[in-house]
């Protein structure tokens, strides 16, 4: 039986060293914590909540997420108070190079997953169960706080609908309905029965409560912890600002810090600290995993010449690789006969998770499965990832070893029109600190550079293409990340052609016709955009007069400006082929001839930049 007076003592510790953290920085969400306050003590040192505060990386640990991460000053206050914090290093809250961010990342030892932009925890969480049930196949539980004011991010709902579908009864999600959001109140204010109408609604099992009520929070807990077969919603009415009379329930208060008057009035409120008093979290229970052998995977062999498309490589390599990598999980959203991740699911079903048409939730997952140890490899049409870019801008934060394929790049896929056409995605992943990608032109390219996104520490992605295209390469070549190909060379090369994926081909097939005129052109598979070895790629074109790069993507961010980037500490002429008209519908010929990517169009702009006589 928890010891409510305790937790009272610690709950106003708690209370203490937000208000404290939060002055002492001059910046920081009190209220937002302040309403939470019992919610968490509650969890953390009533006994429901099972971790091992020496060891953070022992898989068994219940897992906590605050997806409200402006509630930081709450989390580390925890922390705190579980004797793993000192009061000094809550001083330096916000301040340069402090692990106490202003919203809780990854640098805090403590943290699962960075958050703060509003509306992902629940699905990272949701990646977090689907490990410990269905992968590991451990006890413990993952715990998600959330704000009543992020419950309006579509994100939240497609995390429902997931862990309803999954049946995660290891997934705990606490609501703290405190009313207000940034600027005024919430959708549904102090409504708790309008959260529970609609989560009910899709498949959780709800509980409402008084969210500082010790003992109701304490019951509601035991009661979500013996759920057999579904997710839990603790729905918890709150007050924004509880415990500091002036500021409670009040508008305007959002992100503001006490200045120092305020802060000791606030403090006489509290009534007597134990600066001392220290709570308890129950250990785990002891598990040992299994671990699997990582086995050398077989070479992939493809004829030469034989037309096969990437994302049917893509589906091939991953359950070639499998043995080598037994930490892999594959997501799909619905797709995975399109960009061929169904080859795995068919071999390992265990191990691939359908994500349905909900992008947003998917990467979410993929996220708390990669801090959980996998390697998600997360596949979908390049351009519906777009739509979840801020979840992958936000993976970044947490270190995420995420592995995404974007098939059905360009206005290539023909006929389907621009709303499936993928033509903003290399520039949409080369904006991200540390990333790779990967753009091969055959069979044989794709498996290897699925092998080596696998090997690789960080974030893929993996650009495929629609359309058979011919092999080029053999199964002994290499392609190590950084890499380029140069295809075709002579002494007597007048342009450099850059190119990847489809457009290489078009690039091979107008060398052949260059070259019957007497014009060489040198051919360079620039298989991996990002990172480009600039030294080596400024002696493959150095020899030649100008760099033509040709690109079935927008100019913007493509292959076009990585390669200026790249050689802009050297007098070289780059000109760029790239879409810059409005694609529709049509055969993928007569798009790559619109878009003046193909074959002719680089052989004419070859012929013009030689015409204009310029040596660079």
């Amino acid at each position: 039986m928890a010891d409510l007076s305790k937790l009272e003592k610690l709950a106003r510790l708690i209370r203490y060293y937000i208000l404290l953290s939060t002055t002492e920085a001059g910046s920081g969400h009190v209220t937002s914590s302040l309403s939470a306050v019992e919610l968490m003590t509650a969890l953390f040192f009533g006994g429901s909540f099972c971790y091992d505060a020496d060891n953070p990386d022992y898989p068994n640990n219940d897992r906590i997420i605050f997806s409200k991460g402006h509630g930081a000053p709450l989390f580390y206050s925890l922390w705190l108070a579980a004797g793993k914090v000192t009061e000094e290093e809550m001083r330096t809250l916000r301040k340069f190079k402090s692990p106490l961010e202003g919203h809780t990342t990854t640098r805090f030892r403590f943290v699962e997953a960075s958050t703060g932009s509003l509306g992902q925890g629940l699905s990272i969480g949701l990646g977090m169960a689907l490990n410990a049930k269905q992968i590991d196949k451990l006890t413990c539980r993952t715990f998600v706080l959330l704000g009543d004011g992020e419950m309006a991010e579509g994100s939240q709902w497609e995390a429902l609908q997931l862990g309803a579908y999954y049946r995660l009864n290891n997934l705990i999600g606490i609501i703290d309905v405190n009313r207000l959001g940034q600027r005024g109140e919430t959708m549904y204010g102090h409504d708790l029965s309008a959260y529970e109408r609609r989560i009910s609604a899709f498949g959780w099992e709800t509980i409402t409560i008084d969210g500082h009520s010790l003992g109701e929070i304490i019951n509601a807990y035991q009661k979500a912890l013996e759920s057999r077969d579904r997710p839990v919603m603790i729905i918890a009415r709150t007050v924004k600002g509880k415990g500091v009379s002036f500021i409670e329930d009040k508008e305007n208060w959002h992100g503001k810090a006490l200045k120092r008057d305020e802060f000791e009035a606030a403090v006489r409120e509290l009534g007597e600290v134990d600066t001392l008093v220290r709570g308890e979290i129950s250990m785990p229970e002891q598990v040992r995993l299994e671990r699997i052998e990582p086995q050398i995977p077989a070479k992939p062999d493809y004829p030469a010449g034989r037309p096969f498309a990437t994302r049917k490589a893509y589906g091939n390599a991953l359950v070639r690789i499998f043995p080598s990598f037994p930490d892999m999980v594959v997501l799909d959203a619905e797709v995975s006969n399109s960009t061929f991740s169904e080859v795995f699911k068919k071999a390992h079903p265990e191990r691939f998770f359908e994500m349905f048409i909900a992008e947003q939730n998917m990467i979410g997952a993929a996220l708390g499965l990669s801090r959980t140890g996998k390697i998600p490899f997360v596949s979908s049409f390049a351009a519906f990832l777009t739509r979840a870019f801020d979840q992958i801008r936000m993976s970044q934060y947490s270190d995420a070893n995420i592995k995404f394929a974007g098939s059905h790049a360009g206005v290539s896929i023909g006929e389907d029109g621009a709303s499936q056409m993928g033509l903003e995605d290399i520039a949409m992943f080369r904006t991200l600190l540390g990333s790779v990608v990967l753009y091969p032109g055959d069979a044989l390219s794709a498996e290897k550079l699925v092998e080596e996104a696998a090997r690789h520490r960080g974030i893929t992605y993996i650009r495929t293409t629609r359309n058979d295209t011919p092999v080029i390469y053999n199964k002994d070549e290499e392609f190590p990340i950084g890499g380029m190909k140069v295809l075709r060379k002579s002494p007597s090369d007048n342009i450099a052609v850059v190119a990847a994926g489809i457009t290489l081909h078009e690039a091979l097939k107008a060398y052949e016709g260059l070259k019957r005129e007497g014009i060489l052109i040198r051919v360079i598979d620039l298989y991996c955009i990002k990172p480009i070895d600039s030294a080596l790629l400024y002696d493959a074109v150095s020899q030649t007069r100008a760099v033509l790069t040709v690109e079935d993507h927008y100019a913007e961010g493509g292959i076009g400006e990585a390669v200026r980037s790249s050689l802009s500490n050297h007098h070289i002429q780059v000109h760029s082929l790239a879409v810059r008209k409005m694609p529709g519908s049509g055969r993928p010929e007569e798009l790559l001839e619109y878009e003046e990517i193909s074959e002719h169009a680089i052989a004419m702009k070859v012929r013009e930049i030689m015409k204009s006589g310029k040596d660079v």
